[in-house]
């Protein structure tokens, strides 16, 4: 697929995740892999409801922008560093959902666990709800060096990891398509969603 083609998905999956919720205002980030050792971001600040194709910008997979004047966003290592996990990754997402900030805010532990929920299977590599889907959560962190070298011992030490939470921020999926990525999102949702009212019921 070529750049033009990737930069339209990376908007269409703005527009989408906007006018669900997911992604309000500045917030969030979005990917897809360009190359090898190249990947295609949005640019710091854009609002991703409004994303134009002046507004993504290739880096490395060091997360240094190869665009002069155009800023990646601060969390491109966390992108960056997906595609260097798993050379199969072809995209990946960062939203911001209410859901996803309060439910990472409730959870004390370092991870949550979704079982018995038949929409599980909407994960790649999930085939029944009698799997397991373990969420590790992350401790916010300014510095994104440090956060993602936090992230990275879990990647190493679970192969079939399909999202991470950073909490009070946001939620991180990937994928081999856009279409894996955007199907994924809308999944962790419902589950976000629907673990929330489980709580609330069970007071």
């Amino acid at each position: 697929m070529n750049r033009e083609q990737l930069t339209r998905q990376i908007i269409e999956a703005g527009r989408f995740l906007y006018g669900r919720g997911w992604s309000p205002a500045t917030s969030s980030n979005y990917s897809a892999r360009l190359a090898a050792d190249q990947a295609l971001l949005t640019v710091s600040g854009k609002h991703k409801g409004e994303l134009g194709e002046g507004d993504v910008l290739a880096t490395d997979l060091d997360g240094n922008s190869l665009e002069p004047g155009k800023k990646p966003s601060a969390e491109t290592l966390l992108h960056t560093q997906l595609y260097r996990w798993k050379p199969e990754i072809g995209a990946v997402l960062h939203t911001h959902s209410v859901n996803a900030t309060v439910l990472s805010r409730m959870t004390l532990a370092d991870s949550l666990v979704f079982a018995d929920y038949e929409l599980q299977k909407a994960f790649a590599g999930i085939s029944t709800h009698e799997s397991q889907v373990l969420v590790p959560i992350f401790d916010n962190d300014q510095d994104i060096a440090r956060l993602a070298s936090r992230v990275q011992p879990w990647l190493d030490e679970h192969a079939d990891c399909v999202g991470y939470l950073i909490r009070g921020h946001g939620l991180y999926t990937w994928g081999a398509t856009m279409a894996d990525c955007l199907r994924q999102v809308e999944a962790f949702e419902f589950l976000f969603e629907c673990e929330l009212k489980v709580r609330a019921l069970q007071r």
